[in-house]
């Protein structure tokens, strides 16, 4: 493909016609990767009824493909790099609707959760590189809103999973939930072979190692890490403790190997950067407050203002609808203020829609429920789409997909240490072992502090983003950016 510029050409973009098609298989796959996390939710009940299995089962239609992707994506980021992102992102598409279409005629429980992670395998191809290939479709000043547009099809694919799913199962049946990507993952394909451009040759003998020990053992380590987060189902037990060992021991195994490899996954250089370790700080710390609206808002809006199901359903939804409606503009105001300002703006109005949560749904119920989260979700949305531009604008190519793995891993880590961590702590102020037959007194006492907690972490990250800041300015000899 050329480029209607000759700097186009250069930096791999792809002709003006063709931006706005690779742009929507972009989209899609990230639709993709974002409705396969959210819409298996809705039919864990009618899974444990059709299997005869229990929860603590059946759980593990959701734990398999969000494992799989914490544990792969910046190892598949990387092979993008290495063997060309566009292949690897079409083989991604290939194993995700297969793999979908296995879940769909899956025969039993645990075929169901075999396919599932192979789907997480290829999800993790789709959520690492699809942010990876702004750089090469999109001219670097609208790099903030191609990557915003990204975040709002992330959150729409959050906001849609269960309602989709709940419509899906009650008109054709729980297969119908994985059936769905089939036509979805085939257009995805098109589109992305039609319109990506196309991967540069380059002669073997100049192509980098794959790190395969590097990769086994930060895939160990962050499987060992997400178990101890994810099961015991809110008690933290001696397997919880022993697989927090094993996760520290790998990584410690991971650092000396990367310090000893021609060719690392992650060169740990990268991290003596102060911009690119703010930023993923950032990242895990922003994502652990949001999930907190996720594990808290529920029993919340249930056991202390009364709502039915239902309702809680629709209260629920606004946050993804809001984020959908806000990803693309944060976008374009990020690129015509800039990254920085976007990330400390953006989170100056976390912390604001954080102290809301925790002071005024008291005082007005559902409508201070509501306007707190109209206040934090955007927020969020402006932090996303400035700090991801941050950090992949100035990024080699052939570094740009394990830099985007490495931005969806922060966030992945984020959210299942904040199911966790803001969970416990949600349950401590409420003083409660079992917060789903606390007082309605005790539910908002645990919402106050959860989100007064979470301010204080967003305070915390604005003062990262500052100090980052001002490391960044600071002349040095070695301004490394790359990973």
């Amino acid at each position: 493909m050329t480029s209607c510029t000759d700097d186009a050409t250069n930096d791999g973009i792809t002709p003006a016609t063709s931006v706005r098609w690779a742009l929507a298989g972009l989209c899609l796959s990230m639709l993709l990767s974002s409705l396969g996390t959210s819409i298996a939710n809705v039919a864990l009940p009618t899974l444990a009824q059709v299997f005869a299995a229990p929860f603590q089962q059946v759980q593990w239609v959701i734990l398999a493909y969000l494992l799989a992707i914490t544990i792969l994506i910046v190892g598949v980021g990387r092979l993008g790099d290495i063997a060309g992102r566009r292949r690897v992102l079409l083989a991604g598409l290939v194993v995700f609707t297969v793999a979908s279409a296995l879940c769909g005629l899956a025969p039993s429980l645990w075929w169901l959760i075999a396919a599932r992670a192979a789907q997480g395998l290829g999800a993790a191809v789709l959520m690492a590189l699809t942010m990876a290939f702004v750089g090469e479709t999109v001219p670097k000043q609208r790099t903030g809103s191609a990557i915003g547009l990204l975040g709002a099809m992330s959150a729409i694919g959050t906001a849609l999973g269960p309602s989709l799913g709940g419509i899906a199962i009650a008109w054709l049946g729980w297969r119908a939930i994985f059936l769905v990507n089939i036509p979805l993952g085939l257009l995805a394909f098109f589109l992305a072979h039609r319109f990506l451009p196309v991967d540069r040759d380059t002669p073997k003998t100049d192509r980098p190692g794959f790190d395969a020990l590097g990769t086994l053992l930060l895939a160990g380590a962050l499987a060992a890490y997400a178990l101890a987060m994810t099961i015991g189902r809110g008690h933290f037990g001696t397997l919880n403790a022993t697989l927090l060992m094993a996760a520290l021991t790998g990584i410690v195994l991971f650092v000396f190997t990367e310090a000893k490899v021609a060719s690392p996954l992650i060169p740990l250089a990268a991290f003596r950067n102060s911009e690119f370790s703010a930023s993923l700080a950032m990242n895990a710390l922003v994502s652990t407050i949001m999930m907190a609206t996720l594990v808290v808002s529920p029993f919340y809006l249930s056991r202390a203002l009364g709502l039915n199901a239902a309702f809680v359903g629709m209260v629920m939804s606004i946050g993804p609808v809001v984020s959908a409606l806000t990803g693309a503009p944060a976008g374009r105001l990020v690129d015509r203020l800039g990254a920085p300002f976007g990330v400390i703006v953006g989170l100056i109005e976390m912390a604001v829609g954080a102290v809301a949560l925790s002071v005024l749904p008291a005082m007005f119920g559902v409508a201070g429920y509501i306007a707190a989260i109209a206040v934090l979700t955007p927020g969020y949305q402006l932090f996303q789409a400035a700090n991801n531009t941050a950090v992949m604008t100035d990024i080699p190519a052939d570094r740009r997909g394990v830099v985007s793995g490495l931005l969806s891993l922060s966030r992945n880590l984020g959210l299942i240490t904040g199911a966790s961590v803001m969970g416990a702590v949600f349950a401590f102020s409420a003083m409660t072992a079992d917060i789903t037959t606390a007082r309605p007194e005790a539910v908002a006492t645990g919402m106050q502090v959860t989100f007064a907690v979470a301010a204080a972490l967003t305070a915390v990250a604005i003062a990262i983003a500052v100090q980052g800041r001002a490391l960044a300015m600071r002349p040095s000899p070695r301004g490394d950016r790359s990973a």
